[in-house]
């Protein structure tokens, strides 16, 4: 069994899961699976999975889970924080299927650790794309998992900017470039922008490693933004990750700007529009909460939209996963809603 070591946060510990050989040639592949607090038997367990240029650091996040009796745990993923490794490009990957080994690796840990608690998995932003795409995975091939819930922050469905990026001709053109290039860099780091409306040097008041979460994020190539459209064109064609789903996303968005005072009050990272458009293709029983004022990470916003962000989450909690309620059954509870996935194809 895999020793648990001593965390870089305080009272976190850590293990390291070994992966092999990167099928993109950059090594030896590791993803690092960290629990708050000493973990033991649960009735229940959450599974959190982390953005593009993120890592696990949100201890109040674990906090807020640990009060509702939740064993938290988080994965960094492959060539992500605490997994990066030296010579590796971080966050790249040309397939979102490549992160299924560690996440079946992570949950079959969670079952020993615990003694099978149920999992509920939690995803933001890319990592809620990602979440969703293997939920989908693991239900088709008809695996079994300890997973009965899917919490969404602010994912990744579609691509923010000009329809044009959208296109079907584009993506193809992508897809093509991404064979030969797939590390040419198409999105240079911005200086200033969101990430300063974050970090607590800055105009924010969260403390986290600027080398593995970097203000202005880290490079996007070709290999990596073509393996989300994919992803995306998966989940535009509609998923069914089998099991009750929140998603929490700002009312509005507002354009990323230097100034991180005009960034506090919305999501400077994606269209919430296009999240909004894309919800209703995760499954059949999805609960969609809009949080006024609230950045791209609710968790991570001011304090009343983080305040309001929680009270979603709580509900949404008590109802689907602290009680008896199955989510197998076409009765739905007040509040719920499964908006049709009736759009195909590219975004």
């Amino acid at each position: 069994m895999t020793r648990w070591e001593p965390d870089v946060l305080p009272g976190y510990w850590q293990q390291t899961i070994a992966l092999g050989i990167d099928p993109d040639g950059e090594g030896d592949l590791f993803a690092t699976l960290v629990r708050r607090g000493d973990g033991g038997t649960a009735r229940r367990a959450v599974l959190a999975l982390h953005g593009y240029t993120d890592y696990f650091f949100n201890t109040e996040l674990a906090d807020r889970f640990a009060e509702r009796d939740f064993t938290f745990y988080a994965l960094d993923l492959h060539k992500c924080g605490r997994s990066w490794r030296t010579g590796q490009t971080p966050h790249f990957t040309t397939d979102l299927a490549s992160y299924d080994t560690e996440l079946l690796r992570a949950l079959d840990a969670i079952a020993t650790d615990t003694g099978g608690a149920q999992v509920c998995v939690y995803g933001h932003s890319a990592g809620g794309l990602i979440a969703s795409l293997f939920l989908d995975r693991v239900r088709q091939r008809g695996a079994s998992t300890d997973v009965d819930g899917l919490v969404l922050n602010s994912p990744f469905f579609d691509l923010h900017g000009p329809a044009i990026l959208r296109s079907a001709p584009t993506s193809a053109a992508l897809a093509a470039l991404a064979r030969w290039r797939k590390l040419h860099v198409i999105r240079k780091p911005t200086e200033g922008g969101y990430g300063t409306s974050l970090h607590r040097d800055y105009a924010g008041e969260f403390d986290y490693d600027l080398e593995w979460k970097p203000l202005g994020g880290f490079p996007v190539t070709l290999g990596w933004i073509n393996a989300v459209r994919r992803g995306q064109a998966r989940l535009h064609r509609g998923l069914d990750v089998g099991v009750p789903n929140l998603i929490l996303r700002s009312g509005h968005s507002v354009a990323e700007a230097p100034d991180p005072e005009a960034i506090q009050r919305g999501d400077a990272v994606l269209d919430v529009t296009q999240i909004a458009r894309w919800a209703g293709c995760v499954g059949n029983h999805t609960t969609v909460a809009p949080i006024a004022d609230a950045k791209h990470d609710v968790f991570l916003s001011l304090a009343q939209p983080r305040a309001a962000a929680y009270r979603e989450l709580d509900r949404w909690l008590q109802r689907f996963l602290d009680t008896s309620y199955d989510h197998t059954d076409d009765d739905r509870p007040d509040g719920t809603i499964s908006p049709p996935c009736t759009q195909t194809g590219q975004g």
